[in-house]
């Protein structure tokens, strides 16, 4: 099997990121876009989807910042998974936080399309220094960049930074076995049409 790695550099007026990722890595982080609770939920997303992730962002705001992130790491997979030969391709995780549950869903299937269900407290709210909508805005955006379907849903919860954190988790762990290699089809694509898109 071909190394599955990818770096991805951006730079604009706004932002300057450059992101490494190893789709077969040992859940290793080193995150710093300057947001703390951003930082926390990327760590989240590698340490539970057994990712090697590397993130280095700044940023005029956090708006930008967030979006900019989120298309260098739907970039960095959709390169790393070239072909997607083999992959599991569908799967789905549900994890619990404390008072709060949430379950994603995902398809690497070419096909960039999100349906989501975040029921934040307050919208206009922030946990701990990071607008709860970009939440949402960024799960949009590393669909679209990563070519993947994406639906999640934050079943329940009281606690906002649990119902993000559970969100996290339970990308990882679905991106997980969704990109893991199966070798009862090794060399073949997933899809009864022999073609994935991108």
């Amino acid at each position: 099997m071909a190394n599955r790695v990818s770096t991805v550099k951006r730079e604009t007026k706004e932002t300057n990121i450059s992101l490494e990722l190893n789709i077969d890595g040992s859940g290793q982080y080193e995150i710093n876009t300057g947001i703390t609770m951003f930082d926390h939920l990327l760590a989240q997303l590698a340490r539970h989807g057994v990712f090697d992730i590397k993130i280095s962002a700044t940023g005029d705001d956090q708006h930008h910042l967030v979006e900019d992130v989120a298309i260098c790491l739907g970039r960095a997979f959709t390169e790393a998974l070239g072909e997607k030969r083999g992959i599991v391709r569908m799967a789905s995780a549900a994890v619990p936080m404390d008072d709060a549950l949430a379950m994603v869903a995902v398809d690497i299937g070419g096909r960039g399309y999100t349906v989501l269900e975040l029921p934040f407290t307050d919208v206009e709210r922030e946990i701990a220094g990071l607008e709860t909508d970009l939440i949402r805005h960024f799960l949009e955006t590393l669909a679209i960049e990563a070519r993947l379907n994406l639906h999640a849903k934050i079943l329940y919860g009281v606690n906002d930074h649990h119902k993000a954190e559970a969100l996290f988790k339970a990308l990882g762990r679905a991106l997980d076995t969704a990109t893991t290699i199966d070798e009862r089809i090794s060399g073949e694509l997933p899809s009864t049409k022999e073609f994935l898109e991108g």
